[in-house]
């Protein structure tokens, strides 16, 4: 399942590359909020699934609202006159950095483990190396 966050990244990104679509600047920056929100939702997908509670129908149902509802935010700000876009980029970027620091603490405990694993593995094949040498 960690696989359907990493799969749509790289969809997105690809498709984004090969279509070349031009950007007006009038539209830049809600394209701007809108992908920062799904960043923010694809980081917070790998996030649950590193916890255990990953689930598709969840993961979709968050990207599609989270992605419209930062554009709908900053749309609003720019017909009323205030840089509502700059805040949703604010709370996005905090939350992606928030997704980002758990994934990283998940990672490291991870490797962690896995290092003291293969040392207790070493030190018990070792124990039983010296025991067949000594009888």
């Amino acid at each position: 399942m960690i696989l359907v966050p990493i799969i749509a990244l790289l969809l997105g990104a690809t498709l984004a590359l090969a279509l070349k679509v031009r950007v007006g600047d009038s539209t830049a920056q809600y394209l701007a909020v809108a992908c920062l929100a799904g960043l923010d939702t694809v980081l917070g997908g790998m996030r649950s699934a590193y916890e255990s509670k990953f689930q598709t129908d969840v993961f979709l149902s968050g990207f599609f609202a989270n992605v419209l509802i930062a554009f709908f935010i900053a749309w609003l700000g720019d017909k009323i006159g205030i840089n509502l876009y700059m805040v949703v980029a604010l709370v996005m970027g905090m939350r992606i950095f928030t997704n980002l620091s758990l994934l990283r603490r998940y990672l490291l405990v991870r490797a962690t483990d896995w290092i003291a694993k293969r040392k207790k593995e070493r030190e018990k094949q070792l124990e039983q190396s010296m025991e067949g040498v000594t009888e």
